[in-house]
């Protein structure tokens, strides 16, 4: 079914209260286990059709937030989720209960019982409130970045529409996207400090209210944290300051010399990694949608079927309009058996990733789309992104077909980016730890933190006072993530740390990197991050020989590789 007509229609809360609540008390009186079995079955349907109908409002909304009908909706699933979630918990306690539990775990394995002991912490009744504050907080946020108009040569621009002026090859003209992006959050300060200070604020008092610190541990528990601590990531991020920041810091001098620039550049110089631009995708957003077509096809029968699938049902909404939510996603409609991609392409590098990023999401969800129970389609957050960032990798063979005559720069600037990107994001996640740790810090107090971490994680860049809102410590306010979903960020790093394995293997045999690849993504969300990777015989990233090893060999294939010619 094309996604325009799957039919959306508001549940009726209460009756839908009433359903779950039946679920529990006939799973508590079951007197086999074939009779528990049938109630378990109906009620992963349910959670589907629930998932399925959340899903479109959220979809709808995100690709037009001007849509009143939509905008209600999304107000209703703001509150109504927080509402559901206990009798969903009560089902939990009901599972975590059962007499049956040893049957379960024999037919659908142990994870799902780990899952929900860790479920269990993230929620008492006694903070609905909060989290319903919190769901319309994150909203206010995504609509005021959604609602942006940006003067800029007499034209105006969303925030994505702005993004490839950011990296034009002309020195003032990109500075002065810089500027205007930055003017226009700055114009914004008030709203984005406020709504910052009170999502901070409500995650510590639920956190206190769940018994904890403040909010790091539930933070973990609601990522589903299940076989690693936060001692873990401190040392992983130690490993890249160790490994990494060096290797980093060796590509952007580089940069700096291919352009004519004093080293460290400022955040707009940064930007442009080539004298005569970033490589840009060749065509028209339908051209790199065939392209991508064309990738898949020739890939595997797998992504063959699933990239079909997704074009002839309108599972792709790709292009930047007004009123658009940023950023990308990929999510899914377990009604359909399908997943969905949204995104914003603006003529940058990144509209191919999207293809390649967002799709590898789809074809895991593609691949497990009938597994059961449902949770078990896609894995903790971390083991996702391998999905979708090794699927980048994969595509290389057929960069020539997007980038055309920038192929070469490509290849340079997308291994480099996954290079550079991971310093990025760990410093992401160590701010939050800093804020979450100190949430009475006034905004001025957090900004100062950021701009003290660039100098750990980003030494490369220049804090001078041409572009303020960057140099002053504030550019985190742009990083969604770290209002919508605290604690994720690290996960990307994870991944690519994972990723780089892949792409280390690619280069000296294609059919073993494949079978791995699937080894990996047909296990579904049924093991762990560390099992699936022990599964498909990939090293775990908290290991410090792994982000070693792959720095070591990334950089040696940056230094051969051959830039003639390219100004």
């Amino acid at each position: 079914m094309k996604f325009s007509e799957m039919p959306y229609q508001r549940p009726d809360l209460e009756e839908l209260k009433q359903r779950l609540s039946g679920l529990v008390e006939r799973l508590k009186g079951a007197a086999s286990y074939a009779e528990a079995k049938a109630v378990f079955l109906e009620k992963d349907q349910e959670l589907r059709h629930l998932s399925t109908l959340a899903c479109l409002a959220n979809v709808r909304h995100s690709i037009d937030t001007r849509d009143q009908f939509y905008d209600g909706e999304e107000t209703f699933w703001n509150g109504a989720m927080p509402q559901l979630q206990e009798y969903l918990q009560a089902w939990t306690m009901a599972m975590l209960a059962s007499p049956f539990r040893p049957d379960f775990e024999a037919e659908y394995g142990d994870l799902m019982f780990v899952n929900a002991e860790i479920q269990l912490k993230t929620f008492s009744p006694e903070i609905i409130p909060q989290l319903q504050q919190e769901n319309d907080l994150t909203t206010e946020y995504e609509k005021l970045l959604a609602s942006a108009q940006i003067p800029f040569e007499g034209k105006t621009y969303t925030l994505s529409q702005l993004t490839p002026f950011k990296t034009d090859a002309d020195d003032e003209r990109r500075l002065a996207a810089w500027k205007a992006e930055g003017q226009w959050y700055k114009d914004h300060q008030d709203d984005l400090d406020r709504i910052y200070d009170q999502l901070t604020h409500l995650r510590d008092a639920m956190g206190r209210k769940l018994g904890y610190e403040g909010y790091t541990t539930l933070g973990y528990y609601r990522m589903g944290r299940n076989c690693y601590t936060r001692e873990d990531v401190e040392k992983f991020r130690a490993a890249v300051v160790k490994y990494l920041v060096p290797v980093a810091d060796r590509i952007y001098k580089e940069q700096a010399k291919r352009l004519g620039k004093q080293y460290p550049m400022s955040f707009a110089d940064n930007a442009l990694e080539f004298r005569s631009g970033n490589p840009r995708p060749q065509g028209s957003p339908d051209d790199i949608l065939a392209q991508g077509k064309k990738f898949y096809d020739e890939l595997s029968p797998e992504t063959s079927e699933f990239f079909q699938t997704m074009l002839d049902n309108e599972l792709l909404d790709v292009l930047s309009t007004e009123g658009k939510r940023s950023g990308g996603y990929c999510t899914d409609i377990p009604d359909y058996n399908v997943p969905f991609i949204f995104a914003n392409f603006n003529g940058t590098q990144g509209d191919v990733e999207v293809v390649t990023h967002e799709a590898g999401h789809a074809f895991a969800d593609w691949m497990n789309r009938d597994r059961v129970p449902m949770e078990y389609v896609w894995p903790s957050m971390e083991a996702c992104e391998v999905h979708s960032m090794s699927m980048e990798f994969m595509a290389w063979p057929w960069a020539e077909g997007f980038f055309g005559k920038d192929t070469r720069k490509f290849l340079y600037s997308h291994l480099s980016g996954a290079l550079t990107f991971i310093p990025y994001g760990a410093m992401v996640d160590h701010f939050q730890h800093e804020v979450y740790a100190n949430p009475d810090m006034t905004p001025a107090q957090r900004h100062a933190v950021w701009k003290e971490l660039l100098g750990v994680y980003m030494p490369w860049m220049k804090l001078d006072g041409d572009i303020p809102f960057y140099a002053e410590g504030e550019g985190w306010q742009r990083q969604s993530h770290i209002y919508s979903s605290p604690f994720y960020y690290i996960d990307y790093c994870l991944a690519q740390t994972v990723a780089l394995q892949f792409w280390a293997l690619l280069q000296t045999d294609r059919k073993a990197a494949w079978e791995k690849y699937m080894a990996y993504t047909r296990q579904g969300g049924s093991r762990t991050f560390t099992e699936l990777l022990e599964n498909a015989g990939l090293e775990s990233p908290f290991e410090e020989a792994c982000l070693r090893g792959v720095c070591q060999t990334a950089s040696a294939w940056l230094d051969s590789f051959d830039l003639t010619g390219i100004e």
